[in-house]
C-alpha cells in the first residue's frame, strides 16, 4: 500500500506545480521586463506614435487677402464656386487606379477623359502642363466651374465616384474691372510643392499641403502678405476611426490686402490704347522691308514722378489670369507658352530688352555735359559723320547747322552726338588705350542713371538691361570668340564678316561702337521701367525713386495699416542747370520737334507735356518705337516693337492716355469731370472692421466708354484735331462697399 503525505500530493503533482510555478514566474518577469522595455525605455518614442494614431488634423484653408487697386477697386479676390476634386490616394486603391471612376465623372462634367487624367496626374522632369505639382496626398482640384447639377450627381452617387467630392470652396478670381486684366502685374497661383514645404518648414511662414501660392506677379511678391494662416481643427478618434473628442483648434486667419498705386481706369486706358497703338501700326507699309509692320509686342509704364509709383503698367501680347484658377488646360497652357504664342507670360514692361533708340540721348547728353562739353556750345549738325570708309547718317540727311545740344536733343540730331562721342572715344586712347587712361564718360554715365542692372521694382523676375562697357566686351567676347572664329569669313555675309571683325577684336572698344553707344543703338538694352525712372528723375528735378506697385498693406480688419514708402535710389550725375536745359529741350520736343505733329492742339501753357522719341534699330527685325515723356506729375513710357517711328507708332496714344489723366478733350479744352487723376492719389482705401472696403462702382464694360468718346471725337489724321481723352470716367464718384469672399555700323539711321 503506497503511503500518500498529508498534503494529499504526490511527487507527481508536486513537480507539476513547481514547473507551474516556474512558467508564470517566467512569463511574469518576460511581462515585466517587455513593460519596462515599452514604457521606460521606448516609453517617450510609443507614447508620441501613439498620440499620432489617435489624433487627426483638418485643415480649414485661410481666405487669401485681396489686392487692390489705389481706390480699393479689386484687383484679385475671391468667389465662392463648387470645386470637384479627387484624392489620388483613393484612386489608387481601386484595380484600374481610379481610371474608371475618372472617365465616368469626365462624362459628368461634360469634358474629355484625358483632361480628366491629365489633371491628376503628377508633375515631374518628363511630366509637361498640365499636371499636379502640390502634395500626392491632399485633393487635386478637376474643376471649379461645375454647376450644382454636376455637384448634386457627384454627391447622390457617391459609391459611384468614390474618392471624389464636390465642395463649394473659396477660390481665386480676377474680375478684371472695366476690361482690365493687368495680368502680368497680378500673376496667378498653383499649388505648394514638396520642396517648398520642405524649405519653408523652419522659417516664420512655413507652409501647409493645402496651400496656393504665387508663382508670379504681385501674387508671388506679397505671397506672404496674401496667404494669412491655415486653420487646424485636431479630432481625438479611437482605433476605428471614429471621433472620440476634439483635441485642439486653431482658427484660420485670412491674409492681408494689399492696396497698390495701379489705377484700375488708367490700367485700362493704357491697355487700350497700346492694342490700338499695336492695330494701327499693322496697317502700316514698312518702306524698308517692304511689308507692314508686325507690332508683334510692347509695354506702356505710368508712374508717378515725385514718388515713383506705378498708376499703371500694360504688357502686349496678354492674357486672361483667370485660366490659372482652379488648374490650366492643355490648350490653355500651349497657347500661352507654346512657340507659336510671342509669350504672353512675360512682363515686357520689367522683362522686356530693347535698344533705346533716340530715347537713350538723355544719358548721352549728360555724359557729354560731364565731359566738359558746354551746353550752349555750337556742334556741328550736319547730314552724315564719316569714320574712314563708314558713313554714319543723319535722318533723311537732316543738316541743321551748328546747334546746342538742348536743340540736338528736339530735333533729335544724330550727327552731334557721333562727333562728340568719337573725340571722347580718341581722347581715352582710341582702341588700345592705355591703362587706366579711359575715362569713359558715356558708359560711367549710364550706370549712374542705373543701367546695367534692375531698378528693384516690386515683381520677381526683372532684368537689367546691358551697358556694353569695355568689361562686358571682354566678358562677352571671351565667351563667343571660338564660336566667332569658327564661323567669321572676311568676304562672307554681313553675319560672317561681322564675326570675322568680333573674332580679332570684339573684345576692344571699337570707334563705330561708341557712336552707335552714343544715339542708344549697338548692344545697348533698356526696359521700360528703366526708362520711366530716367525720365522721372528728369521731371521731378534730379531724384531717381525705386518703382514700387505696393502702396500699403492692410489687415483683414482695416486695424493694422502699413504703408509702403517711396525709396530714393540716387541723384542722376546732373546739375540743376543742366536738368533745366533738358527740360526746355523735352518741352521743345512737343511744341516744335519730332512729336509736334502727334501733340498739335496740346493745352501745353496749362498742361506742359515733356518728351524725346526714339526709333531703335535690330538686325533682322523692322524697327522699335520709343515714346519716353513726362509731366509735372506723371512719366509715360511706351513702346512697341516693329512699329516704326517714335512718335509715328507711340504719340497718338501716349496722348490719349495724358487726355486721360487731365481730362483734355479733343479741342484741346480740359474738362476736370472726366480726369482720372488731375494729380496722384494720396490717400488709401478705407477697410472696415468686419472686412468690408469702401470702392467706387465700376461699369460692367467700361471699355466700351473708351470707343464711344472716340467715336464722338473722331481723329482725321490731321495734326490740328485729336481724339478726345479716351478715358472718361467709368464711374460717378459714388461708392459702394464689398465684401471679401543691334545694328551695322555705318547704315542709315531711322527717324526718332
Amino acid at each position: 500500500m503506497t503511503n500518500i503525505p498529508e498534503t494529499g500530493r504526490t511527487p507527481r503533482v508536486q513537480i507539476r506545480l513547481v514547473v507551474i510555478q516556474i512558467l508564470v514566474l517566467s512569463l511574469l518577469g518576460t511581462l515585466g521586463g517587455r513593460l519596462w522595455y515599452l514604457q521606460i525605455r521606448e516609453g517617450a518614442q510609443y507614447q508620441k506614435e501613439a498620440s499620432g494614431n489617435h489624433v487627426q488634423q483638418v485643415v480649414q484653408p485661410a481666405v487669401r487677402g485681396e489686392i487692390l487697386d489705389a481706390r480699393g477697386v479689386p484687383l484679385a479676390d475671391n468667389e465662392t464656386r463648387l470645386v470637384v476634386s479627387a484624392s489620388r490616394t483613393d484612386l489608387l486603391k481601386q484595380k484600374d487606379d481610379g481610371k474608371a471612376v475618372l472617365a465616368k465623372l469626365a462624362g459628368v462634367l461634360g469634358m474629355s477623359t484625358e483632361d480628366v487624367m491629365q489633371k491628376v496626374r503628377l508633375c515631374d522632369a518628363k511630366t509637361p502642363q498640365p499636371c499636379w505639382n502640390g502634395s500626392p496626398y491632399q485633393p487635386i482640384p478637376i474643376t471649379d466651374k461645375a454647376t450644382p447639377r454636376q455637384a448634386l450627381q457627384i454627391r447622390e452617387r457617391s459609391e459611384d465616384f468614390p474618392g471624389i467630392t464636390a465642395e463649394p470652396e473659396a477660390v481665386r478670381r480676377y474680375p478684371s474691372p472695366g476690361k482690365s486684366n493687368t495680368a502680368q502685374v497680378l500673376g496667378y497661383l498653383s499649388p505648394v510643392t514638396d520642396d517648398e514645404i520642405q524649405k519653408a518648414k523652419d522659417t516664420s511662414s512655413p507652409y501647409l499641403r493645402s496651400d496656393m501660392v504665387g508663382r508670379s506677379g504681385l501674387e508671388r511678391e506679397y505671397d506672404k502678405e496674401l496667404r494669412g494662416k491655415a486653420g487646424v481643427t485636431r479630432y481625438e478618434v479611437d482605433n476605428l476611426g471614429r471621433v472620440i473628442g476634439k483635441a485642439k483648434s486653431d482658427a484660420a486667419e485670412p491674409g492681408s490686402n494689399v492696396v497698390t498705386s495701379i489705377d484700375s481706369r488708367v490700367q485700362r486706358v493704357a491697355e487700350y490704347e497700346l492694342d490700338k497703338a499695336m492695330k494701327a501700326a499693322r496697317t502700316q507699309f514698312d518702306s524698308i522691308t517692304g511689308e507692314n509692320y508686325k507690332a508683334d509686342s510692347g509695354a506702356v509704364v505710368v508712374m508717378e514722378a515725385k514718388t515713383g509709383r506705378i498708376v499703371a503698367m500694360a504688357s502686349a501680347p496678354t492674357y486672361d489670369p483667370n485660366a490659372w484658377v482652379g488648374g490650366i488646360s492643355a490648350k490653355d497652357y500651349k497657347a500661352l507658352t507654346g512657340k507659336n504664342s510671342d509669350y504672353p507670360l512675360l512682363n515686357r514692361a520689367i522683362q522686356g530688352q530693347a535698344a533705346p533708340g533716340s530715347t537713350f540721348k538723355v544719358v548721352s547728353t549728360a555724359a557729354a555735359v560731364q565731359a566738359g562739353y558746354a551746353w550752349d556750345g555750337g556742334y556741328p549738325c550736319t547730314s552724315d559723320y564719316r569714320v574712314g570708309n563708314q558713313i554714319f547718317k543723319n535722318f533723311e540727311g537732316e543738316n541743321f547747322g551748328d546747334i546746342s545740344l538742348g536743340r540736338a536733343l528736339e530735333v533729335s540730331c544724330d550727327t552731334v552726338f557721333y562727333g562728340i562721342a568719337d573725340k571722347e572715344w580718341k581722347r581715352d586712347g582710341g582702341i588700345n588705350p592705355k591703362k587706366g587712361q579711359p575715362k569713359d564718360y558715356f558708359f560711367k554715365t549710364a550706370h549712374q542713371f542705373g543701367l546695367g542692372k534692375p531698378t528693384g521694382v516690386d515683381l520677381p523676375n526683372e532684368v537689367g538691361g546691358r551697358v556694353p562697357d569695355r568689361q562686358w566686351k571682354l566678358d562677352y567676347w571671351k565667351a563667343n570668340k571660338d564660336s566667332w572664329c569658327k564661323t567669321g569669313k572676311k568676304d562672307g555675309t554681313y553675319v560672317e564678316k561681322i564675326a570675322y571683325e568680333n573674332c580679332l577684336e570684339g573684345d576692344k572698344m571699337r570707334e563705330g561702337d561708341e557712336i552707335n553707344y552714343s544715339i542708344g543703338q549697338g548692344d545697348t538694352l533698356v526696359t521700360p521701367i528703366q526708362e520711366a525712372m530716367i525720365y522721372g528723375a528728369v521731371a521731378n528735378g534730379g531724384t531717381e525713386y525705386v518703382p514700387t506697385i505696393g502702396k500699403a498693406i492692410i489687415s483683414p480688419d482695416g486695424k493694422t495699416v502699413q504703408e509702403i514708402k517711396p525709396q530714393v535710389q540716387r541723384k542722376l550725375p546732373i546739375t540743376q542747370a543742366t536738368l533745366k536745359g533738358m527740360d526746355d529741350a523735352f518741352a521743345g520736343v512737343i511744341t516744335r520737334g519730332t512729336a509736334a505733329w502727334k501733340f498739335s492742339g496740346w493745352p501745353q501753357d496749362k498742361i506742359p507735356l515733356h518728351g524725346k522719341t526714339g526709333t531703335a534699330e535690330v538686325y533682322g527685325k523692322q524697327t522699335t518705337s520709343w515714346m519716353a515723356t513726362y509731366s509735372k506729375d506723371y512719366t509715360v513710357i511706351m513702346t512697341i516693337a516693329q512699329a516704326g517711328t517714335g512718335s509715328g507708332a507711340s504719340g497718338e496714344a501716349v496722348r490719349n492716355i495724358y487726355s486721360a489723366l487731365y481730362g483734355v478733350q479733343g479741342d484741346g479744352s480740359i474738362d476736370q469731370k472726366k480726369a482720372f487723376l488731375p494729380e496722384p492719389q494720396s490717400s488709401l482705401p478705407k477697410v472696415r472692421t468686419d472686412g468690408t472696403i469702401v470702392a467706387p462702382a465700376v461699369p460692367k464694360d467700361a471699355a466700351k466708354d473708351t470707343e464711344a468718346a472716340q467715336k464722338n471725337n473722331p481723329s482725321n489724321g490731321s495734326d490740328q484735331q485729336q481724339p478726345a481723352g479716351t478715358a472718361p470716367p467709368t464711374d460717378n464718384g459714388n461708392s459702394n462697399t464689398r465684401r471679401r469672399p543691334r545694328r551695322k555700323r555705318g547704315s542709315r539711321r531711322m527717324p526718332s
